[in-house]
């Protein structure tokens, strides 16, 4: 064969590796609402910037007759690209070769990108559809997935993973995505779980459907298992592109920056009006957070999980930032074991990844009740307190009004080493709201007064202006400053520009044992 008889093979077999498991199965993909494999990495990286490894791999099984049935690339497309000019490295499951199945050559392929990327300091996106371990290949598959679960344990904290399920993800193949950094899922074709649906009925003659189950929703707001929700494919990958905005490349990198041009000495009217003059009327933190950060324009992770606390990305004058923000409007922003594991993973998630942590306290304390005690708010809230305390990036608190007990302690206080705290005018600083304080401290005399009520409210008014503010607080050093709400985007900006070359350790350690 001439070298234009072996060009031309060569080009007949990347077009047969470009078509996965055929173009009917690539239509019968489409008619579920899902996109190929390839038409996924198309819309994820820039246009042109992506380079396909493994393109030629195929399976090495005789049994059950598969030796008869090879695809090129054996399910799954790896390699490297760009998204907005910066390299990461990805890997899209193909359903339609083996039902994206996992053999021995498939997990390979993965492992290679994932080793590359841990080697350059990129981020690993991985796109998942698949019907778990190919089971013709048995305990080669299993050690496959193992092989996956070992380096995105060993990548956590060094470089970024981000994972869209963007079909079924059953059995061992839930571990990795739930290991990675960040879960994306699209509405009625992503699930997740350990067991489906038959299994589950057989075990426990429960009858559930696949979404009620391990759906798209029910992951968002039961779970907590998936950060952002879509309703679309499309949708859900230009999210990702998205996200890379606001995250390194990875540990050793500084996060990429804004646009800058909103005007850092930006004071909002509205800023004066958000908190209600009475203490118990709940309003929106999302209102003071838009008028705060640039250009309104947040991030926001897990918005329907746990949604008395708020968390997500932001440029504050450039600089990306993790927020963490009780919220008045739901729950009366208390923190209860849902609030507490999703923002210690997000506060950790920021401090591996240099994103200094900026947060806005209002919060009552944390939720009573037999159901939170029983299950573990002691052990689940401390994991929160051990986040902030461990975290050693630049840390601002911002108290726009209560600030309860152990709370006040948990959120980002001075005592955690909080960097920068300050309060508005409005901000309540005490181990408890005034009427559970007054009826503690002054039961007898309430008791024994001809007008309990009158004693009551008598008793509160004295304890509202002796404790109900932040100046006994900033008295003590505790609080760095008592601010007008408008200068408060001023004041985190110059505050951030001010620790770029903040410098901080803990102890050296293998690692510290959180609350788990």
């Amino acid at each position: 064969m001439t070298m234009r008889d072996k060009l031309a093979l060569l080009e007949q077999r990347r077009a047969e590796s470009e078509l996965g498991g055929g173009v009917a199965r690539i239509e019968a993909q489409h008619r579920k609402g899902k996109l190929s494999a390839r038409e996924r990495i198309d819309l994820l990286l820039d246009e042109g910037s992506f380079t396909e490894l493994d393109r030629f791999v195929v399976h090495r099984s005789t049994d059950f007759g598969l030796e008869e049935q090879k695809y090129y690339g054996d399910g799954v497309i790896t390699g490297w690209g760009r998204i907005d000019g910066r390299q990461v490295y990805v890997f899209s499951q193909d359903f339609t070769v083996f039902g994206g199945s996992l053999s021995e050559s498939f997990a390979e392929k993965i492992v290679k990108v994932m080793d590359l990327a841990m080697r350059n300091g990129a981020p690993v996106i991985g796109l998942n559809d698949s019907g778990g371990a190919r089971i013709q290949e048995g305990v080669v598959s299993l050690g496959g997935y193992a092989e996956i679960f070992l380096r995105n344990t060993l990548a956590s904290g060094v470089i970024p993973q981000i994972s869209a399920i963007l079909g079924p993800c059953a059995g061992g193949a839930v571990y990795s995505p739930a290991i990675t950094d960040f879960t994306f899922m699209v509405r009625h074709t992503s699930y997740m779980f350990v067991t489906g649906p038959n299994v589950v009925k057989t075990v426990t003659h429960e009858d559930v459907t696949m979404d009620e189950l391990g759906g798209a929703d029910t992951h968002m707001m039961k779970s907590g298992v998936s950060h952002f929700t879509y309703d679309s494919e499309p949708e859900c990958i230009a999210a990702i592109r998205d996200l890379m905005r606001f995250i390194p490349s990875n540990n050793i990198d500084e996060p990429p920056r804004g646009a800058g041009t909103d005007p850092r000495d930006r004071r909002d009217e509205a800023l004066l009006d958000i908190v209600p003059d009475n203490a118990n009327k709940p309003y929106d933190m999302h209102d003071v957070l838009r008028r705060i950060i640039d250009d309104g324009e947040f991030y926001e992770v897990q918005r329907e999980f746990a949604e008395n606390i708020i968390c997500g990305f932001a440029h504050l004058g450039g600089f990306s930032v993790g927020i963490v923000a009780n919220q008045p409007a739901m729950l009366a922003g208390v923190l209860d074991i849902n609030a507490s594991v999703k923002a210690a993973r997000f506060i950790r998630f920021c401090d591996a990844f240099n994103i200094p942590v900026v947060t806005f306290v209002d919060v009552p304390g944390f939720l009573p009740g037999v159901g939170q005690e029983h299950g573990g708010i002691i052990k689940h809230g401390a994991k929160l307190l051990f986040a902030y305390c461990e975290a050693t990036v630049p840390k601002l608190t911002v108290i726009t009004r209560k600030a309860y007990g152990g709370a006040y302690d948990v959120m980002s206080s001075k005592h955690i080493r909080g960097d920068f705290n300050v309060a508005w005018p409005t901000a309540e600083i005490a181990v408890m709201g005034p009427k559970g304080a007054v009826e503690i401290l002054f039961r007898k005399d309430i008791v024994g007064s001809s007008d309990p009520v009158a004693a009551t409210d008598k008793k509160i008014a004295e304890y509202v202006e002796k404790f109900a503010h932040p100046y006994v607080a900033a008295g003590r050093g505790y609080i760095d400053d008592i601010i007008d709400p408008r200068d408060t985007r001023p004041a985190l900006i110059d505050a951030l520009e001010s620790m770029r070359g903040k410098r901080d350790k803990n102890p050296p350690k293998k690692h510290g044992n959180i609350p788990l």
